[in-house]
């Protein structure tokens, strides 16, 4: 054999070596790389789990001061239901569950009062229609006033306060 063809094996065989090295650094740093994200998706969902809890329990101890502001009658059923029916829609419950029928009174008053209007809103009507309005949520507050004391009932265990405001008086 000639010195050229086994310089030219030789050159080749090197150039080989130096992509397969070039091919393994490539691949170590990909797998580094894979390795890397796995763990920044981990660190992330454990963030946003951490920040669910945290809102859960934000939202837990709203509900259940307005439940327990409404059982002891310190508090509209009308406004309670309102408050506590956009806050529940809010929570992250566990599992999927139908608050229509678990908390029907609730859902039955807010369905009445949800598209009244409040506050500013009520200056653009005359006091006639007002009253209309406000008889029509006095009834059913009176309506569905059991199913709703209920509810508030279940709500209050289900719901837990945070720490220090369980023990909020309402005056």
């Amino acid at each position: 054999m000639s010195t050229a063809v086994i310089l030219a094996l030789f050159v080749g065989a090197a150039i080989i070596v130096g992509l397969a090295f070039y091919a393994g650094q490539l691949l170590y740093k990909l797998s580094a790389q894979k390795k890397l994200i796995v763990k920044k998706q981990a660190e992330q969902q454990q963030k946003l789990k951490q920040s669910r809890l945290k809102r859960n329990a934000k939202l837990a101890d709203s509900i259940h001061l307005i439940a327990r502001a409404m059982h002891e009658q310190q508090c509209e059923f009308s406004e309670g239901c309102l408050r506590i029916w956009v806050l529940m829609s809010q929570y992250g419950f566990e599992d999927e569950q139908d608050l229509t029928t678990k908390y029907s009174g609730i859902y039955k008053m807010y369905q009445v009062v949800k598209e009244m209007p409040t506050h500013d809103a009520r200056k653009k009507y005359t006091k006639k229609e007002i009253f209309k309005l406000d008889t029509a949520r006095w009834r059913a507050e009176e309506t569905h006033k059991d199913e709703i004391i209920a509810d508030c009932a279940k709500i209050i265990i289900e719901f837990k306060a945070a720490p220090g405001s369980e023990n909020v008086v309402f005056n």
